[in-house]
């Protein structure tokens, strides 16, 4: 149970940095939930939201900086 308890501490660590700079980034100004790609449906009882723009550039950033990090362990 302890390295359980590892994980969800490490989990829980970075989703708190990772909330922290999706807050950081709609205060400085980035459109992310507004790029083109993000489609939005507003019908007169049911909105839905897709942000396929902000997931691919989110899912790049990622890939990027998880290369380089794995580059620089080696």
């Amino acid at each position: 149970m302890n390295e359980f308890g590892k994980a969800l501490l490490g989990l829980g660590l970075s989703l708190v940095v990772m909330g922290a700079l999706v807050l950081l980034a709609g205060r400085m100004g980035l459109p992310l939930g507004r790029l083109p790609g993000d489609f939005a449906y507003r019908g007169r009882r049911v909105s839905v939201f897709f942000p396929l723009g902000t997931s691919i550039l989110v899912s790049v950033a990622l890939s990027a900086l998880l290369y380089l990090i794995s580059r620089f362990r080696r």
